[in-house]
């Protein structure tokens, strides 16, 4: 059974989120702050639904805690829209955020889209010049055999305009073919992710992602 980890300082969303996510038949666990949260047993989550503000160790802090320590989508609830608090949610390991005060048909389906992410195998290489590799079975890309420390939503969009090279797509339709839902309202999530992307590979002297303004981004 599918197993997630909430953790939020509002009992009336833990209680709306397990008894939601419930019906779909996930295995719910709940923690009211992270000092609750039992680290040995943070492999057992296939997803983690963390909170921003919270008392103690925020959102912020505990998802640079545990980042290295799961392998699972890391998806922040939380209040803050600034793009600086976006970007910084992003850059320290999380897959998604999702807006207080959000629908849950939205919450459902963004959860069900990262799960089916999960879920999906790949297999051989892709490869570009100047020495650009993307080892589709580990999810890794390498540029002059170094590899790029992408989170995995970072390398899914890198591998997805890859895929389709010199194709413009907008960001509404990266993040629904990256994360498989409808991605209306989230077009700052996308442009973050695309600037942390540039930024990572400006560090190998590189720069396949280009803004086709006004329309959206493609891989050169």
């Amino acid at each position: 059974m599918t197993h997630l980890l909430v953790v939020d300082d509002e009992v009336s969303i833990l209680e709306l989120i397990k008894n939601s996510l419930g019906k779909d038949g996930y295995l719910i666990t709940v923690c009211q702050n992270a000092d609750d949260v039992d680290i040995k047993k943070l492999h057992f989550y296939d997803l983690i639904l963390l909170d921003v503000m919270m008392p103690g160790t925020d959102g912020f802090e505990f998802c640079k805690q545990i980042r290295n320590m799961v392998d699972c989508p890391i998806l922040f609830l939380t209040a803050k829209t600034l793009e600086e608090d976006i970007l910084f949610g992003l850059g320290i390991g999380a897959d998604d955020y999702i807006t207080k005060p959000f629908r849950i048909q939205e919450l459902r389906a963004r959860v069900a889209a990262h799960l089916r992410r999960e879920k999906r195998e790949h297999h051989s290489t892709l490869s570009f010049e100047p020495d650009i590799r993307f080892d589709l079975s580990a999810k890794v890309l390498y540029v002059s055999e170094q590899p790029v420390p992408l989170t995995k939503s970072e390398y899914s969009i890198c591998e997805y305009l890859a895929k389709n090279r010199g194709q413009v797509f907008t960001k509404e339709q990266i993040y629904e073919a990256v994360f498989g839902f409808d991605g209306i309202g989230d077009n700052s999530t996308i442009s973050t992710h695309i600037k942390n992307i540039r930024a990572k590979l400006e560090h190998f002297k590189i720069s396949p992602v280009s803004t086709v303004w006004g329309i959206g981004y493609k891989w050169e």
